[in-house]
């Protein structure tokens, strides 16, 4: 059992953790939120879900204790237990901060989760945020979607991963290619401790950034297998998943069949498996390498 996170922790002298109080089987025991900085202005890095007192008393007593102000409120991606919270926060805990967020990219659906009448800010890829007693640089870290953003803190290479990274479990992705692309891209940044957006401190974050990496090309080639031990049968994800992911709780198999899916999709480009509609239903075949001549 994973240990329990308080709802309020003073991680060190430049941030404090502020469980988003949201707990839920994709949520693990809620959003984390962190407070970044030293001095009265702060980085207030994700908001956790829309309209959850606890979370809003949680804050609102930490920024009193303080007696600090919200100067920037960062958001790492567009999922709503990371964004709900700025509207409930903007001209209330958070008298009048900065919103940053990174645009969607153009084939996604537009960035309409927060109301118009709300200052958005966009993010850019190496842009740098500074309060006092910290600076944090942004990292672009496309795939769990096409908005997500990482951030290093650059006095102490801490590593604020959003969903990309989880304390436990693997993360969901809406494109493999770009995930896998950007947990490279972490992998580089050698962080010296990694701080997630749902889950405990991960401690050792090259090995678990490695596992990451590990893991995905561990289940692709196990989907493979089953694909080419069974050549003349046709599978859709859940048939995959109830094959492959016998160690995993059943309530998290529609979470395991949508990275399967993805998988597939991958494979599928790469002429390894072949998709056929059946009775409205996608299914997959393996093929073998096929030449496009």
């Amino acid at each position: 059992m994973a240990a329990v996170i308080p709802a309020v922790t003073k991680l060190s002298n430049r941030i404090i953790r502020i469980l988003g109080c949201n707990p839920g089987p994709m949520t693990l025991q809620g959003t984390n939120t962190y407070l970044i900085g030293t001095g009265k202005n702060r980085i207030l890095l994700d908001t956790g879900d829309k309209d959850v007192t606890e979370y809003q008393k949680n804050l609102s007593e930490v920024v009193k204790a303080e007696q600090i102000n919200i100067e920037h409120i960062v958001v790492t991606h567009w999922h709503h237990d990371h964004i709900g919270g700025v509207e409930n926060l903007y001209g209330t805990i958070a008298k009048q901060p900065t919103i940053w967020k990174y645009r969607r990219d153009t084939s996604d659906a537009p960035d309409n989760e927060l109301p118009s009448t709300l200052p958005l800010n966009w993010l850019t890829d190496g842009q740098e945020i500074k309060v006092q007693g910290a600076t944090v640089k942004i990292h672009h870290t496309p795939g769990h979607t096409t908005d997500h953003v990482v951030l290093t803190l650059l006095e102490e290479n801490i590593l604020f991963s959003g969903d990309c990274i989880l304390g436990e479990g693997t993360a969901v992705f809406e494109d493999l290619y770009t995930y896998m692309k950007s947990l490279n891209r972490i992998l580089e940044l050698k962080p010296n401790v990694i701080y997630p957006g749902h889950g405990n401190i991960i401690e050792d974050p090259i090995k678990k950034i490695e596992y990451y990496i590990a893991h995905r090309n561990q289940r692709e080639q196990q989907i493979l297998d089953v694909l080419i031990k069974n050549k003349e049968k046709k599978f859709n994800e859940m048939d995959l998943v109830k094959i492959i992911y016998v160690e995993t709780p059943e309530h998290l198999w529609p979470a395991a069949a949508y990275n399967v899916r993805h998988h597939l999709e991958k494979l599928t480009k790469e002429n390894k498996i072949i998709c056929t509609n059946v009775d409205d239903e996608n299914k997959w075949q393996y093929i073998g390498s096929q030449s496009n001549l």
